[in-house]
């Protein structure tokens, strides 16, 4: 076994090119099968190390310097990035989205973040960046999967529909009795993945909080107390965003009068 650390074993640079080769087996795949991922892969790969290198080394000196206002700010940075990564996830979605997008990470990461943190966990101080940090970044990266997931769904089925929305419209629907339907399936479809997790943790995998603790040497049971708040935590992030997404942003899909706009009548940018 190699170097402890705090009841870890290290990982060195040399192990992890050990683990690279699990990609560079990927990549003979994609050459093998003419797939065409290995430009793609490598650029992932490079990606993945330079990101979680300079994660780690940020991580380190926020934990030091414990600043209330310097972990609000990666907090907002964080919730930023969310919504311009949901943005590029839904492109049919009208524009305005990243307004509602940034919203729907604002209120859902904070309120849920520090809801945890605050009245689960009671961390003192409640700023204490070892706590809020990971516990925000695993609200925001389910949920935004889960947003990005109900606003592409939402659009692509009023798309799909498009003949029916203008017929309902034009017999004196609102936006919402044109639409609602094709909202719910969409908010539906973006807690789908969410539920599933939850149904098969513990049985098909181990989630990643409990198996960081148990590697870290804490009592199973405890990690998987931590673990069951967190699969918690997480759906009910998820249910908030897509709802708050959905309902803020199907109606830009209709002129103030209510209209449905065909393809053809929609601005380009967002």
């Amino acid at each position: 076994m190699g170097e402890s650390v705090g009841g870890v074993v290290v990982i060195g640079w040399w192990q992890l090119l050990l683990a690279t080769g699990f990609v560079v087996l990927v990549g003979a795949i994609s050459l093998r099968l003419a797939l065409g991922l290995e430009k793609d892969l490598g650029f992932a790969t490079v990606r993945t190390y330079l990101q979680l290198t300079a994660l780690g080394l940020i991580l380190r000196w926020v934990f030091r310097v414990d600043s209330a206002w310097l972990v609000l700010a990666i907090l907002a940075f964080m919730m930023a990035a969310a919504a311009q990564t949901i943005v590029r996830r839904a492109p049919d979605a009208p524009r305005g989205i990243l307004g509602s997008s940034m919203i729907t990470m604002l209120l859902t990461g904070f309120i849920v973040t520090f809801a945890v943190t605050g009245l689960i966990v009671q961390v003192d101080p409640w700023y204490k960046a070892q706590y809020v940090i990971p516990i925000a970044g695993m609200v925001l990266g389910n949920s935004m999967n889960g947003v990005a997931l109900a606003l592409e769904r939402t659009f692509s089925d009023m798309d799909a529909h498009a003949e029916e929305m203008l017929a309902l419209v034009a017999l004196g629907a609102t936006p919402w009795e044109a639409s609602g339907e094709h909202v719910r399936t969409a908010i539906r479809a973006g807690l789908i993945p969410t539920i599933n997790s939850m149904a098969a943790a513990g049985v098909v995998f181990i989630p990643g909080m409990m198996t960081g603790q148990v590697l870290a040497g804490a009592d199973p049971v405890a990690a998987s107390a931590y673990q069951i708040v967190i699969m918690l935590m997480v759906s009910a992030a998820t249910a908030m965003g897509a709802v708050l997404a959905v309902l803020l942003s199907y109606r830009r899909r209709f002129t103030d009068d209510g209209v449905y706009l065909e393809k053809g009548l929609r601005a380009d940018v967002r």
